[in-house]
């Protein structure tokens, strides 16, 4: 698969977690990239092409609204497809990310076969997720 992926969560744990299922998805290791805010991110969306981000909204530094925000102001990357992978409960501010731009939501915690399915579903790849 040639398809880059992004996973932006301040929890080192949860990168980690995320890393596997996106693995998991028919993503290589060499083509999955980290950050633990939306500034280390924005860094990455510099040096490389990413196709799919998987993004915490509540981070410091930089929260996955303000990302999204600053993702959007750049023509180069207004299909950037990302997904917003959070705790976040705040129907008014998960709206905000959708009028965004945002194409799917995930609540934390997940199902790691339901994360797994839906980076397939937007890669257009076959995964090797459980059922």
């Amino acid at each position: 698969m040639k398809c880059n992926v992004l996973i932006v969560d301040d929890s080192p744990v949860l990168r980690n977690a995320i890393h596997k299922v996106t693995r998991l998805a028919g993503v290589p290791d060499d083509r999955i990239f980290t950050a633990g805010n939306g500034k280390e991110a924005l860094a990455v969306l510099d040096a490389t092409w990413i196709d799919l981000v998987l993004l915490d909204i509540n981070m410091p530094v930089m929260d996955g609204e303000e990302f999204t925000r600053e993702v959007r102001k750049n023509p180069t990357l207004a299909d950037l497809k990302i997904v917003v992978v959070s705790t976040e409960a705040n129907d008014e501010r998960l709206k905000r990310l959708r009028d965004l731009g945002v194409v799917e939501t995930l609540r934390k915690p997940f199902q790691p076969e339901d994360l797994c399915h839906l980076i397939s579903k937007l890669l257009g790849v076959s995964p090797s997720c459980a059922s």
